[in-house]
C-alpha cells in the first residue's frame, strides 16, 4: 500500500489522509493480507491491501485501481466494513475498509510483497499497524455488546429476555446487576442467576460472557470479565489469561489507554449521546469518540443513547459496534 505509512516526517499538517483497503476472501474463507517491504515505514508488518484515495477518485475507484496495480486483479468493491481514524506520530490517517465483493484475475503481489491467505480466526496473530487492528476485530468479534438490566423480582422473565435477545443475534453479553451485587441480601441470588445466564449463554456456541468487575467470579466460571474504570485505573496487569475477555469500561484517552496498556480485549467508551438513566447530561458526541479512537489501536464499543440500528453509524467513526442495555434487550 504505497501511501499508507509513507509520508516524510517532517510533514505535520492536521489534515487525515484518506485511505481505502479491501477485504478479499477465498473460496475457502481465508483473507488476504500484504506485508509491506523493506525499505518503507513499518516495513515487515502486515496491512489489508489497498491506498491511498487520489483527487477526484471516489473510495470505490481507488480501491478498485490499487489492487488492479498492486494484486493484478480486477475487483468489484461492496459494502463497508468500517472506517477507523489513526493518528500516527507523523500524520493522520482515515482508513475505509470495504468487502470486495467479486474479484476476476489471478492475485500476485507486483509490488514485490509477501502475500498470506489467512484464516479468520488467526488474523489477531499476524503484527499489524495501528489502523488494521480494529479491522481485524470488525471482521471477527461482535458488533453489539449487551449490558443486562436489573432482574426486578422475576429471575424467570429476566432469562427469559436475555434467551430472545440471544435469538435476535447478541452475541456478547455483560452480566451487570448492580443493586443485587450491592445488596449483601441479595448476593447469593445474584451468584445463582449469574449460573443460569452463563449456561443460557453457552447455548449459544459462539456467545462471549462477561461478569461485570468480578474478576474472582470470572475465574470460577471460566468466563471473561468487564473491568470498571475504578478498576482499570488501579490494574498493573491484565487479570484474565488471553483465553478469557477482558473489556473495560473507558470515559476518557487516559483509561483507554491504560486498557490497551493492560492488553484489555475492547473497550466501551461514552457516552456519546445523552441517556434515560442521565438526562440532561450531554454525551461527548462523534467527534470526540472518533479523536479518542485515533489515539489507541483497541476495537472501541459506542455506548449511550446506543440502538442496533446505528451499528452503520458507529462503524463510519471507527467503533467496533455499540453496547447498551435498553436497545439490545428484548422484553
Amino acid at each position: 500500500m504505497d501511501d499508507r505509512q509513507d509520508q516524510p516526517e517532517a510533514r505535520r499538517d492536521e489534515t487525515s489522509i484518506h485511505v481505502v483497503a479491501g477485504v478479499i476472501v477465498d473460496a475457502r474463507g481465508r483473507i488476504l493480507l500484504a506485508r509491506r517491504t523493506e525499505g518503507r515505514d513499518l516495513a515487515g508488518l502486515w496491512e489489508f491491501p489497498g491506498g491511498k484515495v487520489d483527487p477526484g477518485e471516489t473510495p470505490e475507484q481507488a480501491l478498485a485501481r490499487e489492487l488492479r496495480e498492486e494484486l493484478g486483479i480486477d475487483a468489484d468493491v461492496g459494502d463497508p466494513v468500517i472506517v477507523v481514524p489513526q493518528r500516527y506520530p507523523h500524520k493522520r490517517l482515515r482508513l475505509d475498509v470495504r468487502r470486495i465483493a467479486r474479484w476476476r484475475g489471478s492475485v500476485k503481489g507486483l509490488d514485490g510483497q509477501a502475500l498470506a491467505w489467512v484464516p479468520p480466526h488467526k488474523l489477531p496473530s499476524y503484527a499489524m499497524p495501528d489502523a488494521d487492528r480494529p479491522v481485524v476485530a470488525a471482521l471477527r468479534d461482535p458488533d453489539r455488546y449487551l449490558i443486562t438490566p436489573e432482574p426486578g423480582d422475576d429471575d424467570a422473565a429476566w432469562l427469559s429476555s436475555l434467551r430472545a435477545s440471544l435469538d435476535r443475534g447478541v452475541r456478547r453479553v455483560q452480566l451487570r446487576a448492580r443493586t443485587l451485587e450491592s445488596n449483601p441480601r441479595d448476593v447469593g441470588r445474584w451468584r445463582s442467576l449469574v449460573e443460569r445466564a452463563v449456561e443460557a449463554c453457552r447455548a449459544y456456541d459462539d456467545t462471549g460472557v462477561l461478569v461485570n468487575g468480578d474478576i474472582e467470579r470470572a475465574n470460577e466460571l471460566g468466563v471473561g470479565v468487564h473491568l470498571r474504570s475504578t478498576q482499570l485505573m488501579a490494574l498493573t496487569t491484565r487479570p484474565l489469561p488471553e483465553s478469557r475477555t477482558v473489556i473495560a469500561s473507558c470515559h476518557s484517552l487516559e483509561e483507554l489507554q491504560r486498557a490497551q496498556s493492560l492488553g484489555c480485549d475492547a473497550a466501551v467508551l461514552g457516552p456519546v449521546f445523552e441517556t434515560a438513566s442521565h438526562p440532561g447530561m450531554p454525551g461527548i458526541g462523534w467527534n470526540a469518540f472518533a479523536e479518542m479512537r485515533e489515539r489507541v489501536a483497541l476495537p472501541i464499543y459506542a455506548i449511550g443513547g446506543m440502538r442496533e440500528i446505528r451499528i452503520p453509524e458507529s462503524r463510519t467513526h471507527g467503533a467496533q459496534g455499540v453496547a447498551g442495555i435498553r436497545g439490545l434487550w428484548e422484553g
